[in-house]
């Protein structure tokens, strides 16, 4: 964590790639670990990935919803020390751009301003005929399971990445510029073992490559500094004057 302290102190311009884990000290369960969502026992007879897909929503849109409000939507989530370091390194300039898999707004929340949502966001819906936006209480609100625009009566898809959909291609291209530009790039709470996400680490060609996460990766040879511990502690410790 010294280390970490001094990489941070000596860089220019730091990138942050952040996944899961870096929700999940904000109580908002993660995918893959052993008691993340993907390993969790549902009543449903749909697996998770299957539910969070482009056919899925289509096809089976109230078994989608169902699931999508119960486990994917945490509105009282609050920003954890986390994402309160990351915004405290933005002021200070050192880190120039958030690259987040979530979509729970927390980087937002505690006051990140230059947040690249490759995943998309729960607080962004639109119809799907007309393009209306509705923000997450119109979702939540809605007097039926499946919302429905209060224009042309067109569903209403949350601007969220499902499974067999493409990234935003405008977001990735501004991910990689900024890691191109990088002296640092930490990356946090996140197995990198989904792409296009953990590819975006072949544009780093700087000088630190710190990974933070409770369990290892198949990046961390490649890594300055691996720190297998709380992201939340590890940041709020390595931007501390002490």
């Amino acid at each position: 964590m010294d280390k970490l302290k001094d990489v941070i102190n000596s860089s220019n311009y730091i990138v942050f790639l952040g996944g899961a884990g870096v929700s999940t000290e904000s109580n908002i369960p993660d995918f893959r670990s052993a008691s993340g969502l993907y390993n969790e026992k549902t009543k449903s007879k749909y697996a998770p990935e299957e539910i969070l897909s482009h056919t899925f929503f289509f096809n089976n849109t109230e078994d989608f919803y169902k699931f999508y409000k119960d486990k994917m939507i945490y509105k009282d989530a609050k920003p954890n020390d986390a994402h309160l370091s990351l915004a405290e390194l933005e002021k200070r300039g050192k880190l120039k751009a958030i690259i987040t898999q979530n979509i729970d707004n927390l980087h937002q929340e505690a006051g990140s301003k230059s947040v690249l949502e490759l995943h998309g966001s729960v607080y962004r819906n639109h119809c799907i005929d007309c393009n209306t936006f509705y923000d997450l209480d119109y979702v939540l609100n809605s007097t039926t399971l499946v919302p429905h625009c209060s224009k042309c009566n067109g569903l209403i898809k949350p601007d969220v990445v499902l499974y067999e959909e493409s990234l935003d291609e405008s977001v990735l291209t501004s991910a990689i510029e900024h890691i191109s530009k990088a002296d640092t790039l930490i990356v946090g709470g996140t197995s990198l073992t989904v792409y296009p996400a953990a590819g975006l680490l072949r544009y780093f060609s700087g000088k630190n490559l710190i990974l933070i996460n409770k369990s290892s990766t198949k990046f961390d040879h490649f890594a300055n500094i691996v720190i297998n511990d709380s992201i939340g502690k590890t940041l709020k410790y390595a931007i501390s004057d002490n």
